[in-house]
């Protein structure tokens, strides 16, 4: 018998199937320990001796394992063929290693890209050792992420009161948004002009050119900088005869994309299917995994975390085969395509984000798949055919047009292209992080030199230049892969951590730095600014590379990086909040302190006109107030011009010709159809609230029209005849009958839910009873073990999904979900909890209740009633002596003499003292 550790169960069975009756398949699920959350775990003073520590859920499927091993010849460890994956290969064999569970076994690491059955049996043809290298790679990392966080999160806490943690990579990439709302705000915009003008040629055939020289001097975009400039230019064009000078036609070829690796995939994702990084990656898992095709599960798309964009020759030849079929011979190249990575430190060479059978249509796919499956799915496999497509050929034409007018000649040009030959465009055209127009995509009429042309209109616009945009979470990605900051397999995460920790919000698909975020990168500018630094953050990830590569020492990576970083911790142990506080109110002045209309000091306050306004930390963050405290009160957020309090007047309901607001209550954002004066006295305008899924900046009309129209009737219940509603509660969405609530699942729509949907809906809710469970309390689902509150479990309650320990309940933010949540995620939001005094931990040891001695066993004396302060005394007693107590058996000396029965507490044992004395 053969033994084989994957990572999630899901990958072990279908594996098993592949692999037959002589291999045992077991899963891992991921990880099985880690370091423990406290200080000490890696000992710098110890050459960075690490301290690892078995997940309490991993530690029965490792005894599973090597229970197992005890009748196996070998062990083959086949989890996930990347950094990860090679790690928690070490770390099972080390536990197995320390249970001595491994005697005269063969061990043997394989590696397979694809969950299918040539791909399994084909690594199981080529095993290899666990890679050390990679190992000691993983190890620095985690060391350093572990190292930053327990040094300088607690410096972060203790001089930044209401400020969460800071991570290694993610604080670099909350500088990236930061540094961008900076720009934004410290934008002045430029005016400048732009001509214009609508062109025709003798037969008709109109065209757009633009004015780019005058009296033989070229024109930039913003060099005509006034009306009056403009105005000028407008004159001579008026007054001007038109001549085409020249006409050049240049061929020109486009080629087609790489395919997908993991960053393309997340950006692209996110640009075409409006997908966040961290769903694109759960969708891609599932796919990677596989689903049922004719009984057997098969993986339908390689691994999805590599730098890779090569793929398998194989797959080369079917994406070949796929496009005769499908486009013709005319779109398959001469030669296959080949790519190469363009990232300077790219991971170990994976293949490319590809499906494993491209003869697996998209079409044919969707009925297997849910929506969002299925557009990944087909993105991916587009992507991959359009990279062994034929070229598209194009033809790049450029006219220069010469405008006379009296004395002066000005020069005017018109561009375009024409597709001669599609290519892979028939499929596939990459998305743009920032569309704009493009004037080189239009298509020019026919024209030759000399020709004459007339003028049909001319347009003179006024413009101004725009601050750089917002990042997307495309354009986020991209950047880090840029400048080479942490690695594309945790940007996902990256992005979701500084979501959770409140530092950026998402609205209109545009990442903004909140003013939280703000506070912590000014913190780190300020005192820890070479480890913000993007250079440095790069070379740190070039460190790590050249040890996979064998080629430093781990350690020495720590050393040269610890020695500089403790220093400018200790540097900073010593100074006082207001130090800190003051540093901050410098740097982000123009931020919080905007300029006043009137010219007066914006520091100022506004309430008693005395005091001057600076930066102040509280409880729940930094805030704006006056020095005249407590005299003066005044107190506001950071950002003095947030839109956050501002109503946004949506447009008019058709029906009423109402108004369609978006308000900011204290409740929260909702949407509100008019004002009370629109209404009769005594009734309210018709409100309805904003799901917890959708920003409200995103809310367009057509949406708020949607939520207001709810509840809806779906339609009369086929045995009672009572009307199902379809609804918006403060739980999520739901469908009601009579008095009956069923919450809608994933996949279903609360604007379009059918009848027959619902029904089963209603008639599964009445089933369950209403408890909505069948079984009693709801146990939760483990995740593992807090630091000091015991085991942490998720659950659902009646206010939506949370997560317990030791008492402590903490809800589950919008933007996680019971399935989705981490241990790490859930011991934060635990002890967040416990901090702000919303959860009072239970004690280690439960109260008990005195005793109460058997009826029969003592006499009158011994059954008189307690006094309450004994009995308050005697609760307080430790559960477990108690309980001793009362199951200890009673003594034949107990039953005859009852001055030797155990008093219930101190005072009835003195009572019971002074009588023997007496």
């Amino acid at each position: 018998m053969n033994i084989v550790i994957v990572e999630s169960p899901a990958k072990a069975k279908t594996i098993n199937k592949y692999l037959g009756s002589s291999y045992e398949v077991l899963a891992s699920f991921g990880h099985v320990r880690d370091l423990p959350a406290k200080n000490g775990s890696v000992d710098p003073e110890s050459n960075f001796q690490m301290i690892w520590e078995v997940d309490p859920k991993a530690a029965g499927r490792l005894n599973d394992i090597a229970r197992a091993l005890k009748g196996a010849d070998k062990l083959i460890l086949a989890t996930d063929p990347d950094r990860e994956g090679e790690a928690i290969s070490w770390h099972v064999l080390e536990v197995l290693k320390e249970k001595r569970a491994l005697k005269d076994h063969k061990i043997e690491r394989v590696v397979f890209n694809a969950i299918t059955k040539q791909a399994v049996s084909e690594a199981m043809k080529h095993p290899r050792q666990i890679d050390g290298a990679l190992v000691d790679a993983y190890m620095a990392r985690r060391a350093l992420d572990y190292l930053v966080g327990f040094t300088l999160s607690p410096v972060l806490w203790r001089k930044l009161p209401g400020a969460r943690s800071a991570g290694r990579v993610q604080s670099v990439a909350l500088r990236l948004v930061c540094d961008r709302e900076l720009e934004i705000e410290k934008f002045i915009p430029r005016e400048y002009w732009s001509l214009v003008a609508t062109l025709t040629t003798p037969r008709g055939e109109a065209f757009e050119a633009r004015l780019v020289g005058a009296d033989g001097k070229k024109i930039q975009r913003l060099d005509i900088g006034t009306g009056a400039e403009a105005e000028d230019f407008k004159k001579a064009i008026e007054a001007a005869n038109f001549t085409v000078s020249t006409v050049e036609a240049k061929p020109a070829r486009r080629n087609p994309q790489a395919p997908f690796t993991t960053s393309t995939l997340q950006q692209e994702a996110s640009r075409k299917l409006g997908f966040a990084p961290a769903h694109t990656m759960r969708i891609a898992q599932r796919l990677y995994e596989g689903i049922d095709i004719g009984g057997e599960t098969t993986g339908l798309i390689t691994y999805m975390r590599t730098d890779g964009v090569q793929i398998a020759n194989e797959a080369i030849t079917q994406a070949r085969k796929v496009i005769g079929e499908d486009y013709g011979n005319a779109y398959v190249p001469d030669t296959p395509r080949q790519y190469q990575t363009k990232a300077k430190n790219a991971q170990e060479a994976h293949e490319a984000v590809r499906p494993t059978d491209l003869s697996r249509r998209p079409a044919e796919m969707r009925r297997r798949l849910d929506t969002d499956q299925a557009r990944l799915y087909e993105l991916i496999w587009i992507r991959t055919i359009a990279s062994q497509m034929e070229s598209a050929e194009l033809e790049r034409t450029t006219v220069d047009i010469a405008a006379k007018a009296g004395a002066r000649v000005l020069e005017l040009r018109a561009t375009g292209q024409v597709i001669k030959f599609d290519g892979f465009l028939a499929l596939y055209q990459e998305g743009r992080d920032d569309d704009g127009d493009d004037e080189d995509s239009r298509r020019l009429p026919a024209m030759s030199e000399g020709e004459a042309l007339k003028r049909q209109n001319l347009a003179v616009t006024q413009h101004f230049t725009e601050p750089p945009p917002r990042f997307s979470e495309a354009s986020l990605v991209k950047r880090m892969e840029e400048l080479g900051i942490g690695r594309p397999s945790t940007y996902a995460s990256i992005l979701q951590v500084l979501k959770d920790r409140g530092y950026v919000k998402l609205e209109k698909k545009r990442l903004h730095g909140e003013d939280k975020g703000r506070v912590v990168v000014a913190f780190l500018e300020n005192f820890f600014a070479r480890y913000v630094e993007y250079d440095f953050t790069a070379a740190l990830e070039e460190q790590l590379d050249r040890i996979s590569n064998n080629e430093i020492s781990w350690q020495q990576v720590l050393r040269d990086f610890w020695g500089d970083f403790i220093g400018a911790v200790n540097e900073i142990k010593d100074l006082r909040v207001t130090q800190v506080l003051d540093a901050l109110d410098d740097m982000l002045g123009p931020h919080i302190y905007a300029p006043r209309e009137d010219g007066g000091d914006p520091r100022q306050c506004p309430t008693c006109g005395t005091g001057k306004l600076n930066l102040k930390a509280g409880k729940f963050g930094a805030f704006v107030g006056c020095t005249n405290y407590p005299e003066c009160r005044y107190t506001r957020p950071l950002a003095a011009d947030s839109e956050a309090s501002a109503d946004r007047i949506l447009g008019r309901d058709p029906v009423s010709d109402l108004e369609v607001v978006v308000k900011a209550g204290r409740f929260g954002p909702y949407i509100q159809l008019g004002e009370p004066k629109d209404y009769a006295e005594g009734k309210k305008p018709k409100r309805a609230g904003i799901p917890k899924n959708m920003s409200p900046g995103d809310i367009e009309l057509d949406m708020a029209l949607k939520l207001l129209s709810l509840p809806r009737e779906i339609g009369k219940h086929p045995e009672t005849g009572e009307p199902i509603t379809a609804g918006l509660g403060r739980f999520g969405p739901f469908v009601r009958h009579e008095k009956t609530y069923a919450s809608l699942e994933a996949g279903d729509e609360v604007f379009d839910i059918g009848l027959n949907r619902a029904v089963t809906l209603i008639a599964e809710k009445i089933a369950k009873g209403p408890s909505g469970r069948r079984f009693g309390a709801d146990p939760g689902k483990p995740l593992g073990d807090h630091p000091t509150l015991g085991v942490v479990v998720v659950k659902s309650g009646r206010y939506g999904a949370y997560v317990a320990a030791g008492g402590v309940n903490a809800t589950i933010p919008g933007e996680k979900t019971p399935d989705t949540i981490t241990l790490p995620e859930a011991i934060a939001l635990i002890d967040e909890r416990v901090a702000k005094g919303g959860g009072k931990p239970r004690r280690g040891v439960k109260k008990a209740k005195a005793a109460k001695p058997a009826k029969a066993d003592l006499d009158a004396e011994a059954r008189k009633p307690v006094k309450k302060v004994a009995a308050k005394k005697s609760a307080a007693k430790p559960k477990s002596e108690a309980v001793s107590k009362a199951r200890a058996p009673v003594t034949p000396a107990a039953k005859t003499s009852p001055a030797k029965a155990a008093p219930a507490s101190k005072t009835a044992a003195k009572k019971s003292a002074g009588k023997a004395r007496g």
